[in-house]
């Protein structure tokens, strides 16, 4: 625009002539059209609407017939985008073409500058030309629409007329494609704010899960559906892969979940997006699955996967799985699409790493506390098998020097009857340390008739209230025992409760235990014995929780998973 002004201008200023009518109508039709246009820019207008107000400024300000704006596509093709007369039935919008042969869709992609063709029915080629040829089109030309450096697009303008359109019309119509330009980079600028607002905002929703424990699962399911949300896709999944390269999948999304299911597993092998990030450690992408290979690849092309990116998830220097991301639609997966996707693996990799710490010293404390148990029953069984039984044997000796002593030795009788009473003495004693250790009741009857003998010894009244219908995992039970066994013990040495009750209830999947008193409360559970047994809980998954206000007595609230309990019975 500015441009013909400063062409006018010098033209009346070197000649003196004053421009005609019809020269002053027409630039100012052109002016008032580019305020118009110019105007939609400013108010951040979409994009959309833009496209059709400039095809239709310029159909209505030139002598053509016809007028498009189409987009150059990243796989050398041109879509039409927006369009004005005979174009309107001829170039639906979203129609595609080609590059390539004599036309001037190619011909400004090639060269990135203006270009027209006269004669167009005489010379024109390839897929576009042939589309322009069978339109009738007789006169054309366009110019290059280029935002921010690099070419986006072309205006197209056209006649059915035999005379050539006016040797001016090419910079005419580059007035409009700034505005254009603009429009788009706008748009553009908006849209990546937008799209970054919402990606940061998936990212916030992620680290908070991360921040708070989330289960690996949640946190898994979590990120794939964001991506699914995020992205320009219909299809996501993520998988951990094995050493020897299988990939089995932990979360799927959209379409994924009737393909790639959780828990589904595919070999890696052949050309394919789990294959290639396992291959390089790298992000990857696959523009058109029809040259991709493997059976992932063959099950994607049936869902109708066209094309797919995917990027490593790396857990401390170490490749632990992947995480992929397709679209079915005709048009690949935007640039750089990939790099989105890496930007949630350093959260799902703190995730993991977090979670297998947790295992790792979830696994350790209880191989811990079984090794503890172990001891426990080792020590039981010594003592049983030797100390004890020495000590009945001493007794039965002992008893029969009683009998076998003459009366006369009455005074050494007496001693010997003192020395075997406290032999017996000891002898209970012992015992009751032994049960201590590890109640030989609780090995052999299991955890119910452990609780009432330990309620009959209890020197406080016990109300006990036990469900547990079958045998319970040797470790849940002996943490069971254990945590009554010092309830009882705290309460009659320092709650001065008059009574204790027990309630205990096995479940399918969890055993809970509730242990009240009605004491004088104040207990902090940061004491040794405490402290202790919620060691010994947490080690098999459970829960720990201790309540006790002054005055009003202590309870102790625990849980305990069953499932997976088999494999503590294994580290000892």
């Amino acid at each position: 625009m500015v441009a013909s002004w400063i062409r006018v201008g010098l033209s009346v200023a070197e000649t003196g002539t004053p421009l005609r009518s019809e020269e002053t109508r027409v630039l100012a039709a052109e002016q008032a059209a580019l305020r118009r246009v110019a105007t939609l820019v400013a108010r951040g207008t979409r994009q959309e609407q833009v496209f059709t107000a400039v095809i239709e400024e310029v159909g209505r300000l030139f002598p053509i017939d016809l007028a498009s704006l189409c987009r150059y596509e990243s796989d050398g093709s041109l879509t039409w985008v927006a369009n004005w007369g005979r174009a309107i039935e001829l170039f639906p919008l979203g129609t595609r073409r080609m590059l390539g042969g004599n036309n001037l869709g190619t011909i400004v992609f090639e060269t990135g500058r203006s270009a027209r063709i006269d004669k167009y029915a005489e010379s024109c080629s390839g897929p576009i030309g042939a589309a322009a040829h069978a339109a009738g089109i007789n006169s054309s030309l366009a110019t290059p629409v280029t935002v921010e450096g690099r070419l986006w697009g072309v205006i197209a303008a056209g006649s059915l007329q035999n005379q050539p359109l006016p040797a001016d019309t090419e910079a005419r119509l580059a007035n409009f494609t700034d505005l254009l330009a603009a429009a788009i980079a706008n748009a553009e600028s908006r849209a990546g704010l937008a799209r970054l607002a919402e990606e940061q905002a998936a990212l916030r929703r992620v680290a908070t899960l991360v921040a708070r424990g989330a289960a690996p699962e949640a946190v898994f399911a979590a990120v794939t559906e964001e991506i699914g949300h995020l992205l320009p896709v219909d299809s996501a999944a993520m998988g951990r892969y094995a050493p020897d390269g299988t990939l089995t999948f932990v979360a799927s999304w959209g379409k994924a979940v009737d393909f790639v299911p959780v828990g589904s597993q595919w070999r890696t092998g052949g050309r394919n997006v789990g294959t290639m990030v396992f291959e390089t450690g790298r992000p990857v992408r696959i523009d058109h699955y029809a040259d991709s290979s493997g059976p992932s690849a063959a099950k994607a092309r049936e869902q109708g996967v066209r094309s797919s990116v995917g990027t490593p998830i790396i857990v401390e220097g170490r490749l632990w799985g992947s995480v992929g991301a397709g679209t079915s639609g005709e048009e690949p997966l935007p640039a750089g699409t990939e790099w989105h996707l890496a930007s949630f693996t350093e959260l799902l990799a703190m995730a993991i790493a977090n979670a297998e710490t947790h295992a790792d010293l979830a696994a350790s404390r209880a191989r811990i506390v079984a090794a503890a148990d172990e001891t426990r029953r080792r020590i039981e069984r010594d003592l049983h098998d030797g100390t004890q039984q020495r000590l009945v044997s001493l007794g039965l000796e002992l008893r029969s020097m009683q009998e076998a002593m003459p009366p006369e030795l009455g005074e050494l009788g007496h001693r010997l009857a003192h020395v075997s009473e406290e032999l017996t003495s000891a002898f209970e004693e012992l015992r009751e340390l032994s049960h201590g250790i590890h109640p030989a009741m609780l090995s052999k009857g299991g955890l119910v008739p452990a609780l009432r003998a330990l309620s009959r010894r209890s020197a406080l009244p016990v109300e006990l209230d036990v469900h547990a219908e079958r045998r319970l995992p040797e470790p849940v039970e002996v943490a069971a025992y254990y945590v009554v066994s010092e309830a009882l013990a705290n309460a009659a040495k320092y709650a001065h409760a008059s009574v204790v009750h027990v309630e205990l209830e096995a479940g399918d999947t969890t055993v809970r235990l509730a242990v009240r008193d009605d004491g004088a409360g104040g207990a902090d559970g940061h004491g040794s014995g405490l402290l202790g047994l919620s060691d010994r809980i947490e080690a098999l998954g459970g829960t720990f929780q201790v309540t006790s206000p002054v005055g009003k007595g202590t309870e102790l609230l625990i849980e305990i998973p069953l499932d997976g309990q088999g494999e503590h019975l294994l580290i000892g």
